[in-house]
């Protein structure tokens, strides 16, 4: 299965990306992740995304195609994989669309922005790329991460007025994927649930109905 996930920042699209590769046992590729940790180590790729991800705006196209393009063609994706963060806008949609590769399904879960900026003042991340929700997926030790046992911290973000940044940038250059990819046959729309198990639900029945699992 070759699966793009799609949703505004705070929809919970990573937290769905997981589990479907979990249970299909194929790569969740978060370019959001690949640049956290890029902007961490100070490279020369993270010192440039960090500045349009403290803004809230998109990061350049050529980075992201970049890290995209590599994940594709490395053998952990032979079996399929799950886009996550990709593409942002049509421009990119249309480019990954000349690289021949095979898109067998793009789920989009729709929540609306006030829930977003509430469920987001509660997510917690970890350095090691574990993300949680103090509300919706709490660790099992309050502000401990399960994976690593390091302390739980809130990104810059995630407060609310960079939220309130993202979603403008989410609604100007990332929603018009929506159209895009219903003419092309491949939307799978889901509502975002208050409990994750909900959506996962919903997610499941969307994708098989789809023929996409």
């Amino acid at each position: 299965m070759n699966l793009i996930i799609m949703g505004a920042p705070g929809a919970g699209k990573g937290t769905q990306a997981e589990l479907i590769s979990k249970r299909e046992n194929i790569p969740a590729i978060s370019t959001g992740q690949i640049l956290r940790e890029a902007m961490r180590e100070g490279t020369d790729l993270g010192r440039i995304a960090a500045r349009y991800v403290e803004s809230g705006a998109l990061v350049p196209d050529d980075i992201v195609i970049g890290i995209v393009k590599d994940h594709l063609t490395s053998d952990a994706c032979r079996d399929g994989f799950i886009l996550d963060g990709f593409p942002r806008s049509v421009a990119q949609a249309e480019a990954l669309k000349k690289t021949g590769v095979r898109i067998d399904a793009v789920l989009v879960i729709d929540v609306p922005d006030e829930r977003i900026i509430r469920r987001m003042s509660g997510r917690q991340v970890c350095r090691c790329g574990a993300s949680f929700h103090t509300e919706y997926l709490p660790p099992k030790v309050e502000d401990v991460c399960d994976k690593c046992g390091s302390k739980l911290f809130i990104r810059d973000d995630d407060k609310p007025e960079t939220v309130a940044n993202r979603l403008k940038t989410y609604h100007e250059y990332t929603e018009p994927l929506i159209d895009f990819y219903r003419r092309e046959g491949l939307l799978v729309k889901v509502e975002g649930q208050e409990k994750v198990e909900d959506t996962t639900e919903l997610v499941r029945q969307a994708l098989s109905k789809a023929g996409a699992e």
